[in-house]
């Protein structure tokens, strides 16, 4: 029997949960991408924010990578290291180098690349190693990297290692600097996809939000089927109900039958609102362990400030009307476009003055850079941010009573 004071829920960005539920199939899938010989395809997991594409990431499709032989190495992408094409070299050897560092050539073979013609030795493949191999290799950057992965990969294989997998969490900031004649996107792409035409067991899998693969098919146009789309989404209400009961399982007590189901539809299945609010709910439980209920409407107050509120105080009121006209919407938190925003505005019973086509194109950049909406491919918008309409209706809502008062 578990301590029954320890609160076994953990929301947070990549936190793992006690207990992760409803990713079977996208494990399973995932495994299947390992199985492959000749690395044919990469993956993109990609979902709103609070759908556990970290914790799937780095708990299960990573575990499951080192059972099967694979090397897993990686990080966060940022935007610093897609600022240059070098600076994205730099990055990938960084985190190559965990690894290969434990790996070793003779200077008989450097030598015989004519990168060492010093005294018989071993030489260790850190990341100086590699950094200075890379710069001392002919072509452009692009030939350079190949090169220097292409010697991780030949002295990986004759260890017996199965394949090697870069994992990048955060990728959506990936982009080429167009203006500066800097394409380290496109340099990422060609070289994956070169060394596996040459049967390099090299796998790429990045994660992010949906504006991920639309910016990698516009670097390159074959990067469309470099890679295998896994969109993560809301848990059902049968894994939901397991994220909450399951961690519990070992404690003396259990949420009843109508706080689970009342979380259940406030969380609507996402994986970071049932953490949050079974954290609440979980503390005040132990405080009045005689309470019938969950006091629902403050913790839902406290998901408020915690997750969304942050986002919204940075944007203008205009900003503001126009999600507010986008919440009106029946199909809010699935897709929307620009006239659908624009009709929505001249009903709007907030009085809001009403948007013109114009005034919407203007204002949606904007809010995609704050990461609060992205654009599609087929130029429709979706919200960024999971329930947003919710909170969206709840803040007009109080600042209409507010008004009142």
């Amino acid at each position: 029997m578990s301590d029954t004071n320890t609160n076994p829920y953990r929301p947070g960005a990549g936190h793992s949960p006690p207990y992760l539920a409803g990713r079977e199939e996208e494990v399973k899938k995932f495994a299947g991408f390992l199985e492959q010989d000749d690395i044919t395809t990469n993956v993109i997991l990609t979902g709103l924010r609070g759908v556990g594409k970290t914790v799937l990431m780095d708990d299960r499709f990573k575990s499951q990578a080192q059972e099967k032989g694979w090397v897993w190495v990686g990080s966060d992408f940022s935007e610093s290291s897609f600022l240059n094409e070098q600076n994205l070299c730099t990055r990938l050897l960084t985190d190559l180098s965990v690894f290969s560092s434990s790996l070793s050539l003779s200077s008989t073979t450097t030598g015989r690349l004519g990168f060492d013609t010093g005294a018989p030795t071993e030489h260790a493949l850190t990341f100086d190693f590699l950094a200075t191999y890379l710069l001392a290799q002919p072509g452009l950057m692009v030939d350079k990297l190949k090169a220097s992965l292409d010697l991780v990969w030949q002295t990986a294989n004759k260890r017996g290692i199965r394949g090697i997998v870069f994992a990048y969490d955060e990728a959506q900031v990936v982009a080429d600097q167009k203006d500066k004649n800097e394409y380290p996107l496109a340099l990422l792409l060609e070289t994956f996809q070169s060394l596996q035409r040459k049967g390099m067991r090299y796998l790429l899998l990045l994660t992010g939000l949906p504006t991920l693969f639309p910016k990698l098919v516009e670097s390159r146009t074959y990067a469309e089927r470099m890679f295998s789309v896994q969109e993560i989404g809301r848990l059902s209400p049968m894994a939901s109900r397991d994220a909450i009961r399951i961690p519990l399982q070992d404690y003396s007590w259990q949420f009843s039958d109508s706080a689970v189901e009342t979380i259940v539809r406030v969380s609507d299945g996402y994986p970071y609102f049932i953490q949050f609010i079974c954290r609440e709910a979980f503390d005040y439980t132990i405080v009045n362990p005689d309470s019938p209920s969950i006091p629902i409407e403050p913790i839902v107050r406290k998901l408020d400030s915690n997750f969304f509120a942050g986002r919204w105080e940075t944007l203008t009121d205009r900003q503001r009307d126009l999600l507010y006209c986008i919440a009106q919407l029946p199909h809010a938190d699935e897709e929307f476009t620009i006239g659908e925003i624009v009709e929505a505005s001249k009903s709007n019973p907030r009085g809001v003055k009403p948007f013109s086509p114009n005034d919407v194109s203007q204002i949606l950049p904007r809010l995609i850079e704050r990461g609060l909406v992205f654009k599609n491919r087929y130029s429709k918008y979706s919200f960024a941010v999971p329930l947003f309409s919710r909170f969206i209706m709840r803040r007009f809502t109080l600042t209409q009573k507010a008004l009142f008062d």
